[in-house]
């Protein structure tokens, strides 16, 4: 049960190495990927977790090969919340930026498409912001959570009458 079937260091090393191409491959799919969750998100984290088991345990099927497995994912998880809180540059890599997807009322309909955002995302987001008008957005930004921020241009007196 607790006798490992290989070294502890071969565990952390397989345990860094699916992390690391993960991350990578995670982070290529784009931003709107981990910004909202839905059954079909949810299905490809269970099957991700299936299709690495084998890459991470070997043929270990122990107690302590797993608990060891787990803390290693653990504290990279760590490590990479710890240098992306100290250094812009590893930040920015890792997160990447905010993408502008509108501004001064003209919506960049290229941005959205590279960007993967549906018309009804992005019309959801200025229903969330109480958009009614494209003219009415000073910035929209596709945040590096997947979240869209819009933010709206002041409105003259005369207009907030109508």
């Amino acid at each position: 049960m607790f006798e490992m079937s290989m070294p502890w260091w071969e565990f952390v090393l397989r345990a860094v190495i699916v992390y690391v191409v993960l991350l990578g491959m995670i982070r290529l799919s784009g931003k709107r990927t981990m910004g909202q969750f839905t059954a079909f998100d949810m299905l490809l984290i269970v099957l991700l977790g299936n299709a690495v088991q084998n890459a991470l345990l070997g043929s270990d099927t122990s107690m302590s090969g797993g608990l060891l497995l787990a803390a290693t994912l653990i504290v990279l998880n760590w490590l990479v919340g710890f240098a992306t809180s100290r250094s812009r540059r590893m930040e920015r890599l890792l997160e990447g930026a905010p993408v502008v997807l509108a501004r001064n009322g003209h919506v960049y309909r290229e941005v959205l498409r590279r960007e993967l955002v549906s018309r009804d995302d992005f019309a959801k987001a200025m229903r969330e912001a109480g958009c009614s008008d494209v003219d009415r957005i000073h910035l929209a930004l596709l945040e590096t959570n997947g979240h869209i921020t819009i933010l709206l241009r002041d409105v003259p007196e005369e207009d907030e009458a109508v």
